[in-house]
């Protein structure tokens, strides 16, 4: 007697039981405020296909992260600042 032949792995994915997840980097970038910046890179290295032709909007999202990061260091320090410190 021979041993049943392997099924195949099913790599079919349900659509209907599986909420579609959203990209890691999507949501970081959703925290920042700067979706619509970075959307805005995406359109235009889709339609030009070209870095230097896409400056503007790189500058833009750039000033988006850069302005975010800042307010994002403010409050970390207030809440450092906050903080009490255990002299134990």
């Amino acid at each position: 007697m021979s041993a049943p032949a392997p099924q195949p792995h099913n790599r079919s994915r349900k659509q209907d039981d599986e909420e579609e997840e959203e990209d890691p980097v999507d949501q970081m970038i959703s925290r920042t405020g700067c979706t619509a910046f970075h959307y805005a890179v995406q359109e235009c290295m889709v339609e030009h296909q070209d870095w230097r032709r896409c400056q503007d909007q790189v500058r833009d999202f750039k000033n988006c992260m850069q302005d975010y990061q800042t307010r994002r260091m403010e409050e970390l320090r207030k809440k450092m600042g906050r903080r009490p410190e255990n002299n134990s």
